[in-house]
């Protein structure tokens, strides 16, 4: 169903009818036999019901009941998707059946079949429903294929195997964006061999497309070669770059490689807009090289004597990179009017801040708070900002009153209440973070921030493991590929006992996301797997990323390394 939520007050509505013993037949008293739809009525609300407390299993009991009480395609791919999620392969095996009886999406339902064969281990089934799939020639059939690979899968081995069977079936479509998609796959599953294998391929079969160039220097600096990926993206014809969404894309690619100097010099070739302005003024910054970010910082200043108020919003923040904290002050005050003026408020106050003149943010923010011109999202924001400006002042009982009077304002705002839970998720006080989390959830039980965040608070700061986890499957039932939910996925189930199926979903949130806090929690499973060695690699790749990340302190404090 598009909205289940939804769907289900229109059947509690239902019911309420037939338990009043009014026929929903008008002007019938007895009416007509029940129909199939309201034999769907109750186990539908049963399974919504089941959803909304992470209770998987018996969700898909529930739709898969109601899927057969009503013959219904949309709630048998509802049970199916949820079965799949649950783990539970036989109760997908009969909610698939059933899909396939009644009709449907049959791209979709080769899809689930064939994850449902990989969740086996029968990869022979597997690949002959993504080869079918493939060569369908449909449109979206080889999207569908690369998502059952990346997400489908058991692990990352077993996925790059059914890889590389496909390729030898050759049964991909010829077709630039589909290679490229299973090349970007082999390099998330971190199979070198396979990744330059399709690229060699991709290169045969569209030679002089400079989006394939893209993908050989990217294979080259996830194999660690990374002076060969400069020649490749050194190479490139410079008129290409011309081109915005290709200079995008190849400074996205120096900026992976850490050159950030030579993904500002590619932004700056061409016309230039305040998007590029900005990503060069970030990358430089990132070298710190002041100089480079002071010439373009005088560039953009000639410019402004017009009052143009997303150039001076820019500058201002230029201004702050370079710790120009005055002139920074003095843009963003002058910027006149427009959807800019609001930002500029709050970045004006952060400068103040920053010039030590503590009572005059204060202040700024007070009057933004009382502003009643002001968009309701920035005053919410400027009690946000005022909390923050006092933690960082050590100002505990100053940031939760700035939250208390937020919160007085914008009762129930979930922004201000998920602000404050990590705060007190910081303070330890896990009691008050888990309230605030409810809150929100009182409100929109479907917040899939609110739900993982408390799930994962849960399982990583008290032993209630088994009430984290029904927090976390109904985040993850509506965002089955969210990298971070996934990771929660993952981290619960470690805290479990779970230890080699913890791996297994952590390694796929990997995939999907080069996280330090991901790559810590893998490295914390293989410790204590006794994999001490593979465990070190992925604490340096965290490191790497980011060598302040809570989690990998807290990791490596915990195993004494």
């Amino acid at each position: 169903m598009a909205n289940p939520t939804r769907s289900a007050h229109v059947l509690v509505g239902a019911l309420l009818l037939v338990g009043l013993g009014l026929s929903p037949a008008w002007g019938a008293r007895s009416g007509p036999p029940v129909d199939d739809t309201v034999r769907a009525l109750e186990p539908t609300l049963a399974g919504e019901f089941a959803l909304q407390a992470g209770k998987l299993d018996e969700a898909a009991k529930a739709y898969l009941d109601a899927a057969r009480a009503g013959n219904d395609a949309t709630l048998a791919e509802r049970a199916t998707r949820i079965a799949l999620l649950a783990k539970d392969n036989r109760r997908a095996a009969e909610a698939l059946a059933l899909w396939r009886k009644l009709g449907g999406d049959t791209q979709a339902q080769s899809a689930a079949e064939a994850t449902l064969a990989l969740r086996r281990g029968d990869e022979r089934a597997a690949r002959r429903q993504l080869n079918a799939l493939l060569a369908s020639g449909q449109e979206g059939s080889w999207q569908q294929v690369v998502g059952v690979l990346g997400v489908g899968a058991r692990d990352p081995e077993q996925a790059a195997r059914l890889l590389g069977r496909l390729l030898d079936d050759g049964n991909v479509p010829d077709k630039l964006q589909a290679w490229l998609a299973f090349g970007g796959l082999a390099q998330r599953l971190d199979q070198d061999a396979l990744a330059e294998r399709v690229v060699n391929e991709v290169v045969r079969r569209f030679p002089g497309e400079p989006r394939v160039a893209l993908l050989r220097a990217s294979q080259l600096r996830q194999a660690g070669k990374q002076d060969e990926a400069r020649k490749v993206l050194g190479a490139l014809d410079s008129s290409l770059l011309l081109v915005p969404e290709l200079r995008m894309a190849v400074a996205a690619e120096y900026d992976e490689l850490g050159d950030f100097q030579a993904a500002s010099t590619t932004l700056a070739r061409g016309p230039q807009d305040d998007q590029t302005y900005a990503l060069r003024a970030s990358l430089l910054a990132r070298v710190e090289d002041k100089t480079a970010l002071t010439a373009l910082y005088q560039e953009l200043s000639h410019d402004a004597a017009k009052p143009d108020p997303a150039r001076r919003l820019l500058l201002g923040r230029i201004a702050e990179f370079l710790e120009r904290h005055q002139e920074a002050l003095d843009w963003y005050r002058g910027v006149p009017g427009g959807e800019q003026r609001w930002p500029a408020k709050l970045r004006a106050a952060n400068v103040l801040h920053e010039l030590k003149r503590g009572p005059e943010a204060y202040q700024a923010l007070r009057d933004l708070q009382a502003d009643a011109a002001a968009p309701e999202d920035a005053r919410r924001d400027a009690y946000i900002l005022e909390a923050d400006l006092r933690s960082r002042d050590k100002n505990g009982d100053g940031e939760l009153d700035a939250f208390a009077r937020g919160l007085a304002a914008f009762p129930d705002d979930p922004d201000l209440l998920y602000a404050r839970a990590l705060g007190w998720e910081r303070r330890d006080d896990i009691a008050r973070a888990e309230a605030d989390f409810r809150k929100i959830l009182v409100a929109d039980p479907d917040s899939t921030a609110a739900l993982n965040a408390l799930g994962y608070t849960l399982a990583d700061r008290t032993t209630r493991y088994r009430e984290a986890l029904e927090l976390i499957d109904r985040a993850r039932t509506a965002e089955p590929d969210n990298a971070a939910i996934i990771d929660s996925y993952g981290w619960v189930l470690y805290r479990l006992g779970r230890k080699e199926d913890a791996l297994t979903e952590l390694r796929r949130a990997f995939t999907q996301q080069k996280d330090p806090e991901i790559a810590s929690h893998i490295g914390e499973v293989l410790w204590a797997l006794g994999r001490k060695d593979e465990a070190r690699r992925y604490f340096d790749e965290a490191r790497k990323l980011d060598p302040e990340n809570r989690a990998l302190k807290r990791a490596l404090e915990k195993i004494g390394e």
